[in-house]
C-alpha cells in the first residue's frame, strides 16, 4: 500500500485543512490550461485553475454582498457543469454550507430539503429544472434569491430570481470597495465548520439530513491520496451527479491532486465523452458498467457470423483469464497466450470505447458483480470497488496492485471498520463520519454509538 501522496500532494509545503484551501492552492500550484473543462455545443471549452479561482471568488464576493455569512445555507439543484463547482466552493469560502438537490428529486422532497435546510438562496441551472420544481421552490417562503446559471432560465416576474452573472457582478462591485474581503473569510475557516448537508431519502419517512464538515472531507482528501496513484498528468470524466457524497468526495480529490477534471452533464452524452477526453482515471457505478457491457455485448452479438464467434470466444476465455488471475495469481503457457490473442483481436476495442487511456475506473454505490468485474478485468480495464456512504464518506477501496475481485478492499488510514459480534453489521469509526443528522439527534443517537461508531445497517 503506498504510503505517501501523489506528486501533487506531497509538494505542499503544508497541508491546507479546508476545502477551499486545497483546491484553490492546487490550481495555483498547477495552473493547468484544462484545470476543469465542459462541452459547448460541438466544442471543449477549459478552464484554468487561475480562471477558477477569479469565478469562485467572485461569486463568492456577490454572495457576500447578499448578505450570505458562516452557517447560512445555500442550495443547488443543477446538472454537471464548471458552475456547480464554481458556486459549491464560493459556499465553502465564506463558511456557508452547500444543501446539494438532486435533478431527479420528488418536487414533495425538493421542498422538505429547501424548509428543513433553512436555505435562504438556491441556485438553479436553468428552465427544464425550474419547470420540475416550481411548485415546491415558490412555496418555500424563507428563500430569499433564486439564481440561474443559464440568463434565458430565469422567469419573467419573478422578484426573487436573478442570475449567476448578475451575482458575479454584483462581486465585481463588492471586490472594489474590499478586494480582501472572501479571503479573510477563508482564512477563518475551522475544521469543525459544517461543509454542506446531503439529504439520504432512505426508505422509510422523510428524507435526514447529513452534517458533514471540512475536516470530514479533507480527511479523505488525505487518505484517498495517499491509496491511488493519482496523478497530476490525469484526466477525468465526472459522470456521477455532483450532488451524491461520492462524485463531491471524488472532485475534491481530483481537485487537490491536480487532475484536469471534464464534466459529463447527462448519461447519453459518455459515449462521445470517453472518446474526446480519453480518461485516465474515473469513477462511476455498476449500473453504468452494466449498461456499457450491455452495448458491447449487444454489437458483439450483432456482428454476426465469425466475428460473433470469435466475440464469443473472447468472453469465455476473458472469464477464464480473470478467474485464474483473481484465484492464483497466475496463469498457465497455454490461457497466456489464448488471452493476448483475445486481447489484440477483441478487447482492445473495448478499451478504445472508453478512450484507450484509462488506468482504472472506481466503482462505488452498490456491490459490484463478479461477472463484470472479470469482463474488465479481463479486457485491460480494471475496476476499483470501494465502499461508503453518506454519513461516512468513502471509507474503502480496492487498490491497482491488490484488487481482490468480490472485496471492498482495506480501510483507508485513519478509518476503523470492524464486524459487529451480535449481528454480523459493518462499524465504522473516523474522523470521516458525519457530525449527525441535521435537527434530528434521535435518529442520530440510533446509528452512532457512544464509542463513536457509525452502524452502516450492511453486512460484513
Amino acid at each position: 500500500m503506498s504510503t505517501t501522496f501523489g506528486e501533487n500532494i506531497s509538494g505542499f509545503e503544508q497541508l491546507p485543512q479546508t476545502i477551499p484551501h486545497f483546491c484553490f492552492e492546487s490550481f495555483r500550484r498547477n495552473d493547468k490550461q484544462d484545470a476543469l473543462a465542459y462541452k459547448a455545443g460541438d466544442i471543449w471549452k477549459h478552464l484554468s485553475g487561475t480562471e477558477v479561482i477569479e469565478r469562485v471568488k467572485r461569486i463568492a464576493a456577490g454572495l457576500a454582498s447578499l448578505g450570505v455569512k458562516a452557517g447560512d445555507r445555500v442550495a443547488i439543484i443543477s446538472e454537471n457543469r464548471p458552475e456547480w463547482s464554481f458556486v459549491d466552493l464560493a459556499i465553502l469560502s465564506l463558511r456557508a454550507v452547500n444543501v446539494p438537490i438532486y435533478t431527479t428529486q420528488a418536487v414533495e422532497q425538493i421542498r422538505f430539503i429547501l424548509e428543513n435546510s433553512g436555505a435562504k438562496i438556491l441556485f438553479i441551472s436553468g428552465r427544464k429544472l425550474w419547470k420540475h420544481a416550481e411548485n415546491a421552490i415558490q412555496s418555500v417562503e424563507r428563500l430569499e434569491k433564486l439564481v440561474f446559471f443559464d440568463i434565458d432560465g430565469k422567469p419573467e416576474g419573478n422578484s426573487r430570481a436573478t442570475t449567476l452573472a448578475d451575482i458575479e457582478a454584483k462581486g465585481d462591485e463588492f471586490n472594489r470597495i474590499d478586494r480582501d474581503a472572501v479571503d479573510r473569510t477563508m482564512a477563518e475557516i475551522e475544521t469543525t465548520d459544517l461543509a454542506t448537508i446531503i439529504y439520504t431519502s432512505g426508505t422509510t419517512g422523510e428524507p435526514k439530513g447529513v452534517m458533514l464538515t471540512h475536516e470530514n472531507f479533507v480527511s479523505n482528501i488525505l487518505a484517498v491520496s495517499k491509496a491511488l496513484p493519482i496523478r497530476n498528468s490525469d484526466r477525468s470524466l465526472a459522470v456521477l451527479p455532483l450532488s451524491h457524497i461520492f462524485e463531491r468526495t471524488v472532485f475534491y480529490v481530483l481537485c487537490s491532486n491536480g487532475v484536469s477534471i471534464h464534466y459529463c452533464a447527462a448519461f447519453d452524452q459518455l459515449a462521445s465523452h470517453l472518446q474526446e477526453v480519453k480518461p485516465t482515471i474515473m469513477t462511476a457505478v455498476p449500473r453504468l458498467f452494466e449498461q456499457v457491457y450491455h452495448k458491447i455485448v449487444k454489437k458483439g452479438k450483432a456482428a454476426g457470423g465469425w466475428k460473433t464467434k470469435l466475440f464469443e470466444w473472447a468472453l469465455v476465455v476473458g472469464q477464464e483469464y480473470s478467474d485464474a488471475k483473481d484465484r492464483h495469481g497466475s496463469l498457465s503457457p497455454l490461457l497466456a497466450a489464448r488471452h493476448a490473442l483475445a486481447s489484440r483481436l477483441v478487447f482492445s476495442k473495448w478499451r478504445d470505447g472508453v478512450g484507450g487511456s484509462l488506468r482504472f475506473f472506481v466503482s462505488g454505490g452498490a456491490p459490484l458483480s463478479r461477472r463484470l468485474s472479470y469482463a474488465f478485468l479481463a479486457a485491460g480495464i480494471p475496476i476499483l470497488q470501494g465502499y461508503g456512504m453518506t454519513e461516512a464518506c468513502v471509507t474503502s477501496a480496492n487498490r491497482p496492485e491488490d484488487n481482490k475481485v468480490g472485496s471492498i478492499g482495506r480501510p483507508f488510514d485513519g478509518i476503523e471498520m470492524k464486524i459487529a459480534e451480535k449481528d454480523g453489521e459493518i462499524l465504522i469509526r473516523g474522523r470521516n463520519v458525519m457530525q449527525g443528522y441535521y435537527n434530528n439527534p434521535e435518529e442520530t443517537a440510533k446509528v452512532i454509538d457512544d464509542e463513536g461508531f457509525y452502524h452502516t445497517g450492511d453486512d460484513g
